[in-house]
Formats: structure tokens, sequence, C-alpha cells
């Protein structure tokens, strides 16, 4: 896969032409509504051909398969697909081995050299007993480079059909997904969320669902609802045993404590029901993670960040999602969502308290779109990554990158005159994103949030690791 930067007078077929790849897989890839309408400075994802396929209508993997000359059970297995009859047009599957015909003078270990393997991978494809015994023209299996392996979480908000067939369509790349998310009460009550419809996603793609528990109440986070519970151990008692209950009841795999802006004094209250969660749901087979504030400083001021104690954090629960997204938050001035060097900052702490193999990225699916000259007390609409690039289209605008950033961003003016701005995430943008995760040597990506179209996001994320199952 490689990733094209559309400049002045490139078209679809040009760019085809170029990378030697067929104009359809490209469409389909990057989900484009109109192939004759490119931008300059839009990014678009580049299938390799013979190494990369991207899923048509009228497709199956069996004749697929059949294609390349592998069988169902090895491109199933190399893309992380559970159940053979479940592929998805504009899905990327990314081939087993590809062919290679021995030239004069080549050894094996040059040719490992060429296609960044092994020679002992290479040997074990073709059944090769002695490396040195090889001759022109014999055509080999290569195998395809080995990625690393993380964890990669999805948080998903649309408790209906359609977001069952994105958590179905997308279940490959996932090792958990988090429908977001029950509620509690005052009591230790449990507030229902009628998330069994997404739930069948998991198991058909053998995902691990978590059971995400926030201290929301009215429609927005709650101190006062956290504080209810974190001064109250009978009252967490009680929450925990309610929560095992679901868990048990709805096939979820571990718990997810999402407690935002909680007062600083309840900061070790909050580390002790951490323990406590540990402790009730262990013994039971059930992970404990939490998701924190992007912190960059252990002493950071604010209410979203003080009781947010990564020491304890990192020495308590399995794991942890930093929320490291919402600089360009929607009330306030434009900003790149994630930018990059503001992660960094956040990451520079992290791995300082939370041992790395702990540590789940946040990354944003989504962009927003201000209203500029901005004013205080206005607020920026969401936009898709996709619907961004369509705006841009629409409105005959350049993309511009922000190399600091690694951000897309664009301006436009509407036709009432009014001037907008857009920053989005693209192929580029997520792509340092996962340099960043193995730069760091973290545990995976969390992803914020499912339901907004991002095509480009899977197959760049797939490119580059391999995600865990459980």
């Amino acid at each position: 896969m490689k990733i094209h930067v559309v400049k002045t007078g490139d078209s679809l077929w040009r760019i085809s032409q170029n990378y030697r790849t067929d104009m359809n897989q490209i469409i389909l890839v990057n989900e484009l509504d109109d192939p004759n309408v490119l931008v300059v400075g839009q990014s678009l994802v580049i299938p390799e051909t013979n190494r990369e396929y991207i899923v048509q209508q009228g497709d199956n993997l069996w004749a697929i398969a059949s294609r390349y000359g592998v069988t169902v059970q090895e491109l199933a297995s190399h893309n992380n697909i559970s159940n053979p009859s479940l592929i998805f047009v504009g899905q990327m599957l990314q081939i087993p081995y590809f062919s290679h015909t021995i030239q004069s003078g080549e050894t094996l270990w040059s040719i490992a050299q060429l296609y960044r393997v092994t020679v002992n991978q290479i040997s074990q494809a073709n059944g090769i007993s002695n490396p040195a015994l090889i001759y022109p023209g014999r055509v080999l299996r290569i195998p395809g480079p080995s990625k690393p392996a993380i964890e990669v979480n999805a948080y998903i908000t649309r408790m209906n059909e359609s977001g069952r067939l994105e958590a179905l369509k997308l279940g490959s790349h996932f090792t958990y997904l988090a429908p977001f998310s029950y509620g509690m009460g005052e009591d230790g009550s449990l507030l229902n969320l009628q998330d069994s419809v997404v739930l069948q996603a998991a198991g058909p793609t053998n995902t691990s669902p978590l059971l995400t528990i926030t201290n929301v109440a009215d429609g927005s986070f709650s101190s006062d609802r956290a504080a209810a519970v974190l001064r109250n151990p009978a009252v967490q008692d009680t929450l925990l045993t309610n929560i095992l209950a679901k868990m048990k009841e709805k096939g979820y795999t571990g718990l997810n404590i999402d407690f935002e802006y909680v007062y600083p004094e309840d900061r070790e209250n909050y580390n002790n029901f951490l323990r406590k969660a540990v402790a009730r749901m262990h013994p039971q087979g059930y992970t404990v993670s939490t998701a924190l504030a992007p912190k960059q400083r252990a002493d950071q001021e604010g209410l979203l960040y003080e009781a947010h104690d990564y020491d304890a954090h990192g020495e308590i629960v399995d794991f942890v999602v930093i929320m490291t997204y919402e600089w360009g938050w929607s009330g306030g001035r434009p900003w790149a969502i994630a930018p990059l060097n503001e992660v960094r900052k956040v990451l520079d702490y992290a791995v300082t308290a939370i041992p790395s193999e702990k540590i789940m990225m946040g990354v944003p699916l989504y962009g927003r779109d201000w209203r500029i000259p901005w004013v205080q007390g206005t607020y920026a609409k969401t936009v898709s990554p996709k619907a961004a690039v369509n705006l841009a289209a629409q409105y005959g605008v350049n993309i511009e990158y922000h190399n600091t950033y690694q951000s897309p961003f664009f301006r436009y003016t509407d036709a009432e005159g009014q001037q907008h701005e857009v920053w989005y995430e693209d192929a580029r943008s997520v792509q340092a994103k996962y340099n960043t995760v193995k730069e760091y040597g973290l545990r995976g990506v969390s992803f914020w949030v499912l339901g907004v179209p991002f095509p480009q996001n899977w197959p760049v994320l797939q490119n580059n690791f391999r995600a865990k199952k459980l």
C-alpha cells in the first residue's frame, strides 16, 4: 500500500498508470463518490498490485484465493477473517504470498533482502531444505513482510443495525469493541444500554467486547455522579456486583472505566475504586482498563486532569486508553484534533509513569469545520474525513498539510460568504500516528469513534499492524 498526494494535473487514470494498479481498486478502497473529482492536496491510498486486493461486488474469498494461488484458510488467517463468508466491498485483503522468479546470480539471501523477509521465511514457504540450492527460473512464494501485533480498541455509540454492520465490516481490525456507554446511578445501579444488536458483531469477528461505564448524567460527564460513587464503599460494591452480572449476561470480556471531570479531592477515592474493581474482576477472568485525560505532566491543573493519577492507573489496571484528541474541540479555536507534537508531549510524560506495554493511544476518526474568524461561544461542526474532502471539492479549494501537527486542513467560503476552516485526519496523518505507536512501543490504539466514514484509516492500519485477537 502506498499513499499518494494529489498534485495539479493529476487524474485517477494517470495515478493508476503511475502505480501500475487498477483504477477501480483505488476508487473502492478510498470510497470515492466521483472518481472524476480530485482535490489538490488530497491523499489517496494506492493498493499494491499482487500484494493487496480490494473486494469488489460479487467477490467471494474462494475466488480471490484461487486467483492468487493461496488457500482460503491462508487468505482468511492472514487477514484476521474469522468467518470466510464475511467479506465486504471495499475491504482490503493482503495476499499472504506473492511470486518471484529467480534470476541468474540471485541468492536466497539477496531475495530475502529485496522483500524485507528472512531466508528462513522463504525456505519454510517453499519447502527448501538447503538455501544454497536454488536455480534460475524457479518460482518462489514470498511471504509478506511481518508486522507488529498490537491491540486495537474501537468505541461505538450507534446501538442499531447500522452500528452492527459497521462493527461487522471492520471487526477484523479490532481486538476490542466498546459500546459507549453504561451509566451509573448514585445508588450503584447500572443504567441500561441497548447494546444487544451491536454485540452481535463480536462473535463472528472474534472481537472481545468491553463494557464501558461512565459518570455521565443528563447527557454530560458529572463530577457529582462520580463523587456519589467514589465516596461510598457500599455503593461501589453494589455497582461492581451489577457490572459483573451484566458482563456475564451480555458476554463482555472486560471492563473499561471512563470517569471524567472527577473532583481533585476524589483522586485517591478513584484509585481505591480501581483496586476494588480489579479485585472483583480478575478472579472472574475479566480485564480492567481506564480512559485517561491527555496529561503532559503529573501536576497538570484542571478538573479534567487532576484526579487522573497516571502512576496509580499504570500500577493497578491492565491497560489504559489515553484520550490523545480534542485539542481542536468543538467550542475552541480551529486546530488539529490530535496535533502530533502535542500527542508526543503526552506520551513523553505517560511512558515515565505507565509501562508502555499498557498504553493504548487514542486516535480520532473525525474532523471539524469552524466558522472564521472564530468567535468565543460558537461551536464547530463535526465532519467525517470523507465529508471534509468532499467539502474541499465542492468549494474548489486545495488541501494543505501542517507538518508540525501532521494534519491536513483547508479554508473555504460558503454560499453565504461565511469563511470556514476545516481540520481532519487523512492517510498521512494516521500513518504518522502509527509510526509514533511503533516508536514508543505502545500496546496499541483506541479509536473514537465508529460511525464516522474514514475509509482510508483501515488499510493504513492494516498495512502497519496485525490486530491481536484474544
